[in-house]
C-alpha cells in the first residue's frame, strides 16, 4: 500500500544546519565537495565516491546520483543504524545523537519541481542508490515499484535493500520545502530552535526518539 501522504527524510549532522540555512537549500554531494569546510561528513566515503563518479540514473543518463540531494522514504534508516553502531567503515564515529532528520512532503516537492523553469529533475529508486543494482524512476505511476513494506519495516534485516529506497532531487533542495525537523534530545532541540529562530522559514522542531535507535 502506497502511503498517503508520502514523507521523505534527509539526515544530516547538526553542524551542517547553519550552512543549509545560509544557502537557503541543501546541496548535493557534488556541490558540497567543492567547499573547503562543509561540516561533518556522516556517510561512507567509498560509496559517496561511487555516487559521484560511477552511478548515473537511467532516467537521466547525464545525471549522477552524487549530483542529487538524497532523501529516504522513512526515518530510522539503515544508514542511521550504521552511524548508531559506529560502523568501522565510517569516518564519523560520534553516534546518532547529533544527527537530525529533515522531513519534507513528497508531493509538494514534486509539484514544486515541475513548476520551475526549467523544470527541476527528480527520480526515486527501489533500493540503495549507492549500489550497482538499483532501478530508478521518474513517473509517479511507478511508485508501486517501491517495496513500501520494506520501507516501513522496523525490523528490516530481511528487507534491507528495499528499505533504502531513495528520492533524488538534482543539485539542491530548497530550505522552504523542509516542513519538520526531528531530533534525538532536548539539547539538540534547543540548538536547532536557536539556529532557525531568525529565519523566514521555520519548520516545526520535535524530539522524536522513535526516529532513532
Amino acid at each position: 500500500m502506497i502511503p498517503n501522504p508520502i514523507k521523505i527524510y534527509h539526515i544530516v549532522h547538526l553542524d551542517r544546519l547553519s550552512s543549509i540555512i545560509s544557502d537557503s537549500c541543501l546541496l548535493s554531494d557534488r556541490l558540497i565537495s567543492q567547499r573547503a569546510n562543509s561540516g561533518s561528513m556522516i556517510g561512507l566515503s567509498n560509496i559517496k565516491e561511487r555516487r559521484l563518479n560511477e552511478l548515473s540514473l537511467d532516467s537521466y543518463p547525464d545525471l549522477y546520483v552524487g549530483d542529487c540531494v538524497p532523501f529516504y522514504f522513512c526515518p530510522r534508516s539503515v544508514m542511521l543504524y550504521l552511524i548508531y553502531c559506529r560502523n568501522s567503515e565510517l569516518v564519523y564515529q560520534e553516534g546518532q545523537e547529533q544527527i537530525i532528520h529533515l522531513q519534507a512532503d513528497f508531493k509538494q516537492v514534486v509539484d514544486w519541481a515541475s513548476t520551475q523553469r526549467p523544470a527541476v529533475r527528480w527520480a526515486f529508486t527501489d533500493s540503495n542508490a549507492g549500489s550497482y543494482y538499483f532501478n530508478d524512476f521518474n513517473d509517479l505511476k511507478d511508485l508501486n515499484k517501491i517495496s513500501w513494506e520494506s520501507v516501513q519495516a522496523r525490523q528490516w534485516q530481511s528487507y534491507k535493500e528495499g528499505k533504502q529506497a531513495e528520492f533524488l532531487l538534482e543539485h539542491q533542495f530548497p530550505w522552504h520545502l523542509i516542513e519538520r525537523i526531528g531530533v534525538y534530545s532536548n539539547t539538540v532541540y534547543n540548538n536547532v530552535v536557536n539556529a532557525i529562530q531568525n529565519t523566514r522559514h521555520r519548520p516545526s522542531v520535535e524530539v522524536v526518539r522513535d526516529w532513532y535507535y
